[in-house]
């Protein structure tokens, strides 16, 4: 079954992520639940508050999408690295920036694995 709640050290772990915005200390970051995406519109609909966001996009917008959610943390998958004034505006907003190789399926799985819940439970169609 796994562990409900992480902290972010733990989940940085499990993707072998490297953390750039931060200095803080992961362990003092507690996530609770996890969405996955590339399309901002959606993270905006579906995403719930305290999420932890997985994507490939790189730009600003993701950190600004992340302020509005009060989303603790951003995982960038496939090896992507943000522009540097994307890192810069998590760094001035204290959102940690993880960096992991993994493909959002990879990373998805992994965390789902390891017990972490998804954002949004989708009604039945």
């Amino acid at each position: 079954q796994g562990a409900e709640k992480m902290t972010l050290q733990e989940l940085a772990s499990f993707l072998d992520a490297k953390n750039i915005s931060t200095s803080d200390d992961l362990n003092s970051i507690v996530v609770n639940n996890a969405y996955a995406c590339d399309l901002m519109s959606d993270v905006l609909a579906f995403c719930t508050p305290g999420s932890l966001l997985l994507t490939g996009l790189t730009n600003v917008q993701i950190v600004r999408t992340a302020q509005m959610l009060d989303i603790p943390a951003i995982v960038f998958v496939r090896g992507k690295v943000p522009l540097e004034e994307t890192v810069q505006l998590a760094k001035d907003n204290g959102i940690p920036i993880l960096l992991t190789r993994y493909s959002m399926f990879e990373a998805c799985g992994v965390l789902y694995e390891k017990g972490m819940k998804p954002s949004i439970q989708i009604q039945e169609m």
